[in-house]
């Protein structure tokens, strides 16, 4: 068999190591740059050491680390790098012990940006390099759910929101749960750009609720809005995936009015 070429080089240890680092020097950029407390650095080491753990674990499912193609998922661990801090902040902030101040939901504001913005060059890289696989889209999409998943938190504590807007971050992970009980929830739904647009559309709604500039009221209203067309979009497929379920003939999700 021949060797891998440089352009499907998997991710190896040493990506890992490097994007680790890069999240630890942001972390401490933040620290040394605001008050925000020392605890961030564990915290965000914490979370970067359950991400080599399920990176591993899921390459292995996907046949094998050395299967894993590198370039675009490369991209994608450059972006977890740079929104471990945002999830290392969201752990400390309901803490009362550990306030988060407006320097800190700056930064929060200023990283997630980041990530958003370098959100499909990673496809685009897997695409063009020819190393587009399933693991990275899988990568690409937990990566997008844990970052809206930390905003939400964010968005409560120390945030203007009540709990009410957990369920952002929630609903995804409870929709996964419950197809564990209800094997119908999990059939495949079709290619829907309602869907896609609600999904892109929860992180610059709960960025414009953590912005320390926007006014109560209108941090509460953009993540009203992001809720309500969250829970909208999910009923649709609950209901499509039900009907496909029991017989009918449903209806295209996108099609639903």
């Amino acid at each position: 068999m021949p060797a891998p070429t440089a352009l499907h080089r998997p991710l190896r240890a040493t990506d890992l190591v490097l994007g680790g680092l890069l999240a630890l020097g942001v972390a401490t950029l933040i620290t040394a740059l605001t008050p925000v407390a020392p605890a961030l650095l564990p915290a965000t080491a914490l979370l970067w050491a359950l991400l080599w753990g399920l990176l591993v674990t899921g390459a292995r499912h996907a046949g094998g680390l050395p299967a894993v193609p590198g370039p675009g998922n490369r991209v994608t661990l450059m972006r977890a790098a740079l929104a471990a801090p945002v999830g290392g902040l969201a752990l400390l902030a309901p803490m009362p012990a550990l306030p988060l101040p407006d320097a800190g939901l700056a930064w929060v504001v200023v990283l997630a940006l980041l990530v958003l913005l370098l959100d499909g060059l990673d496809g685009a890289v897997a695409r063009r390099s020819g190393t587009a696989s399933a693991f990275g889209a899988r990568f690409d999409m937990e990566l997008d759910a844990a970052l809206i998943l930390a905003l939400s938190v964010l968005a409560w504590q120390p945030g203007p929101a009540g709990p009410w807007v957990l369920a952002i971050g929630a609903m995804r992970y409870l929709f996964v749960l419950a197809g564990r009980v209800l094997p119908w929830l999990r059939a495949e739904l079709p290619p829907s750009r309602r869907r896609q647009a609600v999904c892109v559309l929860q992180t610059p709604a709960l960025l414009v609720a953590l912005a320390p500039t926007v006014s109560t009221s209108v941090a509460i209203a953009a993540a009203g809005f992001a809720l309500a067309a969250l829970t909208v979009s999910f009923a649709v497929d609950i209901v499509y995936l039900y009907r496909k379920k029991s017989g009918s003939r449903p209806q295209a999700p996108e099609e639903t009015p």
